[in-house]
């Protein structure tokens, strides 16, 4: 079942999960403090309060390896486990300092994709640095990757981030439907022109020889870059279609996705799946995943259903208690 083709492109179409995942962080963090910023007038309580979400959700990725450690009966080291909330986060803060270093649009759009290139073309230098053997692993595994420790670097998934976050800047500047029509079908454009240009770019030799093409290299960074701008774009027109009516499932999905991430990592990968694990035939693993998704939707649907009637308990005991102080007081 792992020899044919389908199973290597299942491989491959599998792996953009990770930086969609990283790159649409970046996306919200420029709106989100676009949106900050408007509202208050302060650019810098803006970025502030983007890196305080930033902080948090590294937090959480610790939070969330004990969850791990608990349920799957793990050794202790495992806390110290590199995995893609201790990337996010971190990177979450540093785009949002780099957001707040100016108010030009354009000036944002360079930071952001000067960033993106540093990070991506350090991988490989970094990669190879003898001095970091001398780093603890759980501080060496957030450069470079460790054996058993390490599922994600800082080092080129970062850029994923800060790449989101220029396509986030020009998106926060689209304040009229004509002008998000066209940004978000430029970005459709400009995206197919960056995967299809890194992938011409890919049978040439690397630009540093150490380089290698799934892990480290220029090319497969921007062919996944390219593929999810072009993703958002034709996002963007799905919701536009004629046929839309009211709930959509990929907003809903959106809008949970860290919720939907905490509770599927060991969903699919823990103890409870176990048995499943290599059980399957491609396409039953196909099937799987439709089931999955559908029955993740379920939940996500069933989570803010139980939220919302919190939250109008809460807002009712709010009203009664200040109706008994208006007629005590």
């Amino acid at each position: 079942a792992r020899r044919p083709a389908a199973f290597g492109a299942s491989l491959i179409l599998g792996g953009f999960g990770a930086p969609l995942f990283l790159f649409l962080a970046g996306v919200a963090v420029a709106m989100s403090a676009g949106s900050k910023a408007r509202r208050g007038g302060d650019d810098r309580a803006a970025m502030r309060a983007v890196q305080k979400r930033g902080f948090q959700i590294f937090a959480l990725a610790f939070l969330f390896r004990l969850q791990s450690l608990v349920l799957s009966n793990a050794p202790a080291w495992t806390l110290l486990k590199v995995d893609i909330l201790n990337i996010m986060g971190p990177a979450i803060v540093l785009s949002a300092a780099l957001w707040g270093l100016s108010r030009d649009t354009r000036v944002r759009v360079a930071i952001f994709a000067a960033a993106t290139a540093a990070f991506v073309l350090a991988t490989p230098v970094v990669r190879a640095i003898a001095a970091l053997d001398a780093l603890p692993n759980s501080l060496e595994g957030y450069l470079r990757p460790i054996a058993g420790l390490t599922n994600f670097t800082l080092f080129p998934w970062v850029g994923f981030v800060t790449a989101g976050g220029l396509v986030g800047v020009v998106l926060d500047q689209a304040r009229t439907p004509e002008a998000d029509r066209r940004g978000n079908i430029w970005l459709g454009i400009a995206g197919l022109a960056i995967a299809f240009g890194a992938y011409q770019a890919s049978f040439l030799p690397p630009l540093d020889p150490r380089s290698r093409f799934w892990t480290t290299s220029l090319s497969f960074f921007f062919i996944r870059l390219g593929l999810l701008i072009a993703a958002l774009g034709a996002a963007w027109l799905w919701e536009q279609r004629p046929t839309r009516r009211g709930w959509s499932p990929l907003q809903q999905f959106g809008r949970s996705s860290l919720f939907v991430y905490w509770i599927h990592v060991e969903l699919v990968y823990g103890l409870i799946s176990l048995p499943l694990h290599g059980a399957f035939s491609l396409a039953g693993a196909w099937a799987g995943y439709v089931v999955f998704c559908a029955v993740m939707l379920g939940v996500v649907v069933a989570k803010d259903h139980v939220t919302r009637k919190y939250l109008s308990k809460i807002d009712l005991r709010e009203k009664l208690s200040r109706q008994v102080q208006a007629l005590l007081f």
